[in-house]
């Protein structure tokens, strides 16, 4: 089980802010396919930074079961 979490508009968008995938392996390039489709995210994986266990990945990054996945959209201010 590969736990993901996340905020923002994808969290508002998907209602939670935690998904669960019944999945051994994926690459982070699939998790977010797979989330696109399922939550239809316009264009929120666009400047989004992925981490896995709390270290920035990319999305060739291999995710294995047990892994927790976080997409950290941009952060704006002032």
């Amino acid at each position: 089980m590969i736990k993901v979490l996340l905020f923002a508009g994808m969290q508002e968008r998907a209602g939670t802010n935690e998904l669960e995938l019944d999945e051994d392996r994926l690459l982070i390039s699939e998790i977010k396919n797979a989330l696109q489709k399922k939550y239809d995210f316009p264009q929120m994986f666009q400047g989004c930074l992925s981490a896995v266990n709390e270290e920035f990945a990319d999305d060739d990054t291999e995710v294995t079961s047990g892994d927790t996945v976080a997409f950290i959209p941009p952060v704006s201010g002032g």
